[in-house]
């Protein structure tokens, strides 16, 4: 039984905790026109959101829908702006100081001063550790099966009452939670409260693993994880134990491809593939980037590219595959961009524009 919060909802019901919880909503969306809106009065608009809390007369709006299709087709769900800032005033002030930092150290989403970088990196030196004590050992990697669509609500609030002792607080919570919600079962992809309901929800696995599994070496990120155990009766009888909590506990299902296999096949985990020495971009990551270039040379010909789209896409690809051994990868690539010298160009020249702008 963890130890509950004891800090009062009424504490955080301030404007300066709304302001700030208004920023970070704000971050990267500045000149939308909801957010403009919104502006013009903020002031009011900020202190109506405050008393109507106060007064439990707040309720979430209605959701707005759209697909992506990368890396699968996904529908996202997005609240209006000033929910958004809601939820980025409950979970700045209650979730994440207070019920965040309970969790195991080898949990890497949502979380500051992790990612999937830290969690690949940690990943590799587990690998390297199990190499030296035991030379051959066993992988289970597992993921869940539709993990957002399938997080049971009441399995989640009643988790959250766990470590939540403040009475209002609990009933925020639940509408958090309940309110307005389009499934049954499942939570919104696109809520900002949905990436930590769902990390708490996992929090469950990750205490049986460590503590009921007794399993040293573990990493999970979000809905993906992987174990390091000695042979293949120990991967057995860990996969299946797993299995079982899943389903009895949380009501989840594990993805088909979930598997146990030995340490020399490697590990595909968070973008990468790892081994104990080295690590190497996904082959379906590479694929992408190498139909962008050829995208980007065609539009090039044609006079129709827009370099700053292209520079921010190329910039997060270099920096992803430098976190691998991509040196000949990211040579071979340059070599098939037939703007070269025009995008070094560009990017120098955004980069004066920008700080010109800021100075």
């Amino acid at each position: 039984m963890p130890k509950k919060l004891k800090l009062k909802f009424s504490d955080r019901l301030k404007y300066e905790y709304f302001y700030e919880a208004y920023l970070r909503a704000k971050k990267h969306k500045k000149y939308k026109r909801e957010i403009l809106s919104f502006d013009i009065d903020l002031e009011t608009n900020l202190i109506n959101l405050i008393e109507k809390i106060k007064k439990r007369t707040y309720h979430l709006g209605e959701y707005r829908k759209f697909i992506i299709y990368e890396p699968k087709k996904r529908e996202i769900l997005s609240l209006p702006y000033a929910d958004r800032i809601v939820h980025q005033w409950y979970i700045g002030n209650f979730i994440k100081p207070y019920i965040m930092k309970r969790f195991i150290k080898d949990t890497y989403a949502c979380l500051d001063n992790r990612g999937i970088h830290k969690a690949s990196r940690v990943l590799q030196q587990y690998m390297r550790k199990m190499r030296n004590k035991y030379s051959k050992y066993y992988v289970v990697k597992c993921d869940i099966s539709k993990f957002f669509y399938s997080v049971d609500l009441d399995i989640l609030f009643e988790i959250m009452k766990r470590f939540i002792a403040d009475e209002e607080l609990l009933d925020f919570t639940k509408k958090m939670i309940y309110e307005n919600t389009p499934f049954s079962v499942g939570i919104p992809i696109g809520n900002y409260t949905s990436q930590y309901f769902a990390n708490i929800y996992m929090n469950e696995l990750d205490q049986y693993v460590k503590h009921k599994l007794h399993i040293k070496y573990y990493v999970r990120y979000m809905d993906d994880f992987v174990l390091l155990v000695e042979n293949k009766e120990e991967a057995v009888k860990v996969f299946k134990a797993i299995e079982k909590f899943l389903q009895e506990h949380l009501k989840l299902k594990l993805n088909p491809k979930s598997r146990y296999f030995p340490s020399k096949m490697g590990i595909d985990f968070c973008g990468y593939r790892i081994y104990e020495d080295y690590k190497l971009i996904r082959k379906r990551s590479i694929r992408k980037i190498k139909k962008k270039i050829v995208k980007w040379n065609n539009l090039y010909t044609d006079d129709n590219i827009d370099y700053h789209k292209v520079i921010v896409c190329w910039n997060a690809f270099l920096n992803h595959s430098s976190h691998a051994d991509s040196y000949n990868l990211q040579n071979s690539l340059y070599k098939k961009i037939i703007f070269l010298d025009e995008l070094k160009l560009e990017k120098n020249k955004s980069f004066s524009e920008y700080k010109t702008r800021d100075s």
